[in-house]
């Protein structure tokens, strides 16, 4: 994925990223409050050995015995001949091995220096603690470890340099820590859930979905609309609307597809249902009619028509009575409004809708229809479906693809092009639907444009007239 797929899908999951960074750290933080506080001090040994003369190479020697003996001293410190002392001393309720799990004691490499840290969770205590095993350590050592027999003094002295002091602060928990550790957890975590949700999503949502597809040109972009199944036709219901203004700008441009074809006939189809295939071909066809273009709008849906409840007129004869020879064309073509636009509702529902959109019945009704009208628009079935829109597609154009932002899934739309490729039909390009109004997806396809000043407003549709002849048609 290239830089700005990365920065689509932050855009697009900023509010899971944002909320998952904040529970981070707003859990780190409740989980430092959860703690008990802990305070840490230490005190520093001094480890030397006496000599009894006081030339260099004796000293030398000195130093480098207490050096060698200092690592042995290390592992004596939390020891429990020490600690039972220290128990003892301060009156402490644990055993040695308890009390040794808060002691830790160290020395740097070839130093005579013994750093004991103790934590515990009462300050005062803790340098108790420390003290304590420094001077019973001290004591442990010169007079038993290191205690020649007889009365003679041990040559090993071992002195506090540095006592241990009672901590202001506890040592842990570190709450800013935790809270930034906390956060870029969080950040983390929300980063990698949406990149994987984004490689898991196989919905189309931008223009490089569409582009992963087909190499077909999208057309046009139609913002999405709550309200779409109150008022379908928003081209007529609320010219002004951007998303009528979708409409137009689409119309725009399929004005400049095809420009040296004869026939300017399509099918408007999509790979799966619920997409808005219905809508856009009869707000599209409302579009441009609004131009004084010639266009009729075939319902060639047979198995599930909604032109006819979109447009508001009779659909009870219609295509399948001129395909099976009861009608003629003429005679059930309804006019829409006091315009150039022409509907053909489905009629009937048939028992075996794919034989007879297939049939030449239908190539030589389309035909007619292409001859007399400028622009032929046949509302068809999904692609992956049935059969219908591919047979129909043979007899028109070409097709248009309609595919619903956040719900069309980038195999189907390939397995439709595929579809189309495998029959010869011509895919003039794809419309989006249903896109955001806010988001990353809600731009890139002029989905909001603005009408020039000479665009008309659709004359009011008069619903009720059946079966107008058009000369033209004849």
């Amino acid at each position: 994925m290239e830089l700005r797929d990365y920065l689509r899908i932050l855009h697009r999951n900023w509010i899971l990223v944002l909320s998952l960074t904040i529970l981070g750290g707003a859990g780190a933080f409740g989980w430092s409050l959860l703690q008990t506080p802990t305070y840490e001090t230490s005190t520093e040994l001094y480890v030397s050995v006496r000599s009894d003369s006081s030339g260099v190479s004796e000293l030398v020697q000195g130093t480098s015995f207490a050096r060698q003996a200092v690592v042995s001293f290390v592992d004596v410190v939390d020891s429990a001949v020490v600690l039972d002392r220290v128990i003892d001393d301060l009156n402490l309720d644990t055993t040695p091995q308890q009390l040794a799990r808060s002691i830790d004691a160290s020395s740097p490499t070839n130093s005579v220096i013994i750093t004991v840290r103790v934590s515990n969770t009462n300050a005062e205590q803790a340098a108790a603690i420390a003290n304590s095993v420094g001077s019973n350590f001290a004591d442990v050592v010169v007079n038993r470890l290191e205690k020649p027999d007889g009365d003679a003094a041990s040559l090993v002295r071992v002195e506090t340099i540095a006592p241990a002091l009672v901590p202001t602060s506890p040592s842990s928990p570190h709450t800013p820590l935790n809270i930034a550790i906390g956060i870029v957890v969080g950040l983390a975590l929300g980063l990698g859930i949406a990149v994987l949700r984004s490689v898991l999503d196989t919905r189309i949502h931008s223009l490089h979905d569409i582009e992963a597809a087909t190499e077909a040109p999208v057309l046009g972009g139609i913002a999405l609309d709550p309200d779409a199944k109150k008022r379908p036709l928003i081209v007529h219901a609320d010219p002004r609307n951007p998303r009528a203004e979708s409409f137009r700008s689409l119309r725009t441009n399929l004005q400049f597809i095809d420009v040296d074809g004869e026939s300017r006939s399509f099918v408007v189809s999509s790979a799966g249902p619920g997409e808005g295939k219905s809508t856009t071909t009869a707000n599209l066809a409302i579009a441009l009619a609004e131009t004084g273009a010639r266009v009729v709008l075939v319902d060639g849906d047979l198995r599930l028509p909604r032109v006819a409840d979109y447009m508001g007129i009779e659909g009870g004869v219609g295509l399948t009575d001129v395909l099976i020879g009861r009608a003629e064309l003429v005679d059930v073509l309804q006019q829409w409004g006091t315009g150039k636009l022409f509907v053909l509702p489905s009629g009937r529902t048939p028992p075996n809708p794919s034989e007879l959109l297939g049939s030449q019945a239908m190539q030589r009704t389309l035909e007619a229809l292409a001859g007399a009208f400028d622009y032929v628009l046949v509302d068809a079935p999904p692609l992956l479906l049935v059969t219908d829109a591919a047979v129909v597609s043979r007899f028109t154009s070409g097709v248009l693809m309609v595919a619903a932002s956040g719900t069309t899934k980038k195999p189907q739309l390939t397995a439709a092009v595929e579809k189309l490729d495998a029959i010869g039909s011509r895919l003039f390009g794809v419309i989006v639907t249903m896109l955001p109004s806010k988001g990353p997806d809600s731009y890139g396809y002029g989905a909001y444009s603005y009408s020039a000043p000479d665009e008309k407003t659709p004359a009011e549709p008069k619903t009720d007239r059946r079966s107008q002849r058009r000369g033209d048609a004849k």
